[in-house]
This record gives structure tokens, C-alpha cells and sequence, in this order.
């Protein structure tokens, strides 16, 4: 386990990233137009002293320059009824390119009010001109969940959740994580290989794909023709931010996960991501500028 850098280190990497006169080897000129999601600066439904104001994570993000940005749905209705949301875009420049969706796809007795919901989610998401809904399986208790048990359960879910979304014109995938119904590598797989991808698109968070034990690269590599959005994470194993940490400094290959999506041609939505936690040791923007 490795701790996450402190102040100081943070520093002295902020300036070689930003200042530097040559760049390191693996700095090469990208044609990927890279966002950020944000939950870094704790945005998440349900915490109304934060979703009341979304500017700062905004502001960050287009201030260091990334394209884009994605957040819960819930959270841009709360900032649509408060007449913020679009007030916020048009001043810092920065468009929604995707919400993330949480579903339920284990209890068939509760997939039509899921879908429904899914649904209102992705209206909101079209409303301010995003293009991507992100699945998300729901949590279980992995340590007595026993995936076959409700296999056929996820794959219609998600099938019936993608076919809803793409009514709606938006694209959609599976979106796996740590501590939901899909969680590991034959899961992912599974998953992937029964589904109907002419509508269910993978949506892979890779630092969660590392985490979870599988090589995210290779994951990547296997379905590569399906990415079509991924959210780009390290993962080191560290107390803070739920073992995650600024791109770079984690176990992820990340050059290999962006050589592979950019030479597969796609332009994939790619989403910077962190994890936030208690006694985080570098700010939100601090952690955005060293992934930056």
C-alpha cells in the first residue's frame, strides 16, 4: 500500500507537470477530448449542501482546461430547479456530456420503476445537452452474493434499461463497480458476451476494473469495439479517496488503456475520475491538476 502524495510532493509534481521544458516520453499530443466527473468535490444526491452549489466543481474543471464534465442526474435536476445549471455551462464554457444512472437490476419486481426512473434520468441528461447515460448496477453484499443466482435477472435489466435510453437518443453501457451485482472480471465478461450490445455499450471505469482484480487494460483491449465511454481512474490502495489517487500515481496502465481506445478510432467519451473521502490530503483541485 502506498499513501497518497502530500502537500509538499504535490508541489514539486504540479510544477514539473505545468512548468517543465520538455515533456516525460509518455506525454504525447492526444486527439482524445478528455472530462472530468464530480464527485472529486463531493456532488452527490442527496447532499444539499453541496449539490446547492455546483459551481466549484464546474470551475475547476474548465478552468484546467478539460472538455467536458458528467454528474448524477439527481443533481442536475436539484441545479435546474435552483435555475443555476445552465447559467453555470454557458459561463465557464464547460458542456454535460453524461449523467450516471443507478439502477436495479437484481429484483425483476422492481425493473419496470427502475427503467422508469432511468428514463426521468436520462431526460434530464438530453435536457442539458448530454449524450450518455452511464449504467450503474446496483450494491450487494458481496460477500454472500452469488452472481449466477441473479444472472438472468441483470442481463434482462440491462438490456431493457439500454433499449429505454437509446428510445430517448442517448447512448448507453454497462458501467461495472466494485461492491454492485457486476463486479469482477468473469462477471464483466459474462455480462458483456450476453447482452445485447446493439444497444448495451461497455462503459468501463478502469481504476474500478483494478481494484476488482482484473488487468484494466486487457479488459479494455478485449471490447474495445464496444467502449464507447469510459471513466479514467487510478487505483493505488491507499486510506484516502477509497484507495484511488491522481492519474499517474496508481497501478492502472493507463498509457495502454488511452493508446488502445485512441488507436481504435472511436473518440470514446472519457471521464477523468477520483473518488473522494474524509481527511483527504490534497484538495479537489489539486488532485484534478496532477491527473491534468
Amino acid at each position: 500500500m502506498q499513501p497518497i502524495m502530500n502537500r509538499r510532493a504535490f508541489g514539486k509534481a504540479a510544477v514539473t507537470a505545468l512548468g517543465a521544458a520538455a515533456l516525460p516520453a509518455w506525454a504525447v499530443e492526444r486527439k482524445l477530448k478528455i472530462g472530468y466527473t464530480c464527485i472529486l468535490w463531493r456532488t452527490f444526491p442527496g447532499k444539499p449542501e453541496v449539490m446547492a452549489t455546483p459551481g466549484p466543481a464546474v470551475k475547476d474543471i474548465a478552468r484546467l482546461g478539460f472538455w467536458s464534465f458528467e454528474t448524477f442526474p439527481e443533481v442536475l435536476a436539484d441545479w435546474d430547479s435552483r435555475n443555476a445549471l445552465q447559467k453555470l455551462i454557458d459561463e465557464n464554457h464547460l458542456p454535460l456530456k453524461s449523467g450516471y444512472c443507478g439502477t436495479n437490476l437484481t429484483d425483476p419486481s422492481k425493473r419496470k420503476e427502475s427503467v422508469e426512473k432511468t428514463i426521468g434520468l436520462g431526460k434530464m441528461i438530453k435536457k442539458y445537452g448530454g449524450t450518455f447515460a452511464v449504467i450503474a448496477p446496483n450494491g450487494v453484499k458481496r460477500a454472500e452474493y452469488n452472481y449466477k443466482e441473479y444472472r438472468d435477472s441483470i442481463i434482462a435489466g440491462l438490456n431493457e434499461h439500454a433499449m429505454a435510453l437509446t428510445d430517448l437518443g442517448l447512448g448507453t453501457g454497462l458501467h461495472q463497480h466494485t461492491g454492485t451485482c457486476i463486479e469482477s472480471r468473469d462477471e464483466v465478461y459474462d455480462v458483456m458476451h450476453s447482452a445485447n450490445t446493439r444497444y448495451l455499450k461497455f462503459a468501463p471505469d478502469v481504476g474500478q476494473l483494478q481494484k476488482g482484480g482484473a488487468d484494466a487494460a486487457k479488459v479494455i483491449e478485449d471490447f474495445l469495439p464496444l467502449v464507447k465511454h469510459m471513466h479514467l481512474k487510478d487505483y493505488i490502495g491507499g486510506a484516502a479517496y477509497a484507495g484511488y489517487c491522481p492519474l499517474g500515481m496508481g497501478k492502472v496502465d493507463l498509457v495502454r488503456v488511452l493508446d488502445l481506445v485512441e488507436a481504435g478510432g472511436q473518440q470514446p467519451n472519457i471521464m477523468v475520475e477520483q473518488d473522494s473521502s474524509a481527511n483527504q490530503p490534497m484538495t479537489a483541485l489539486e488532485c484534478a491538476t496532477v491527473s491534468k
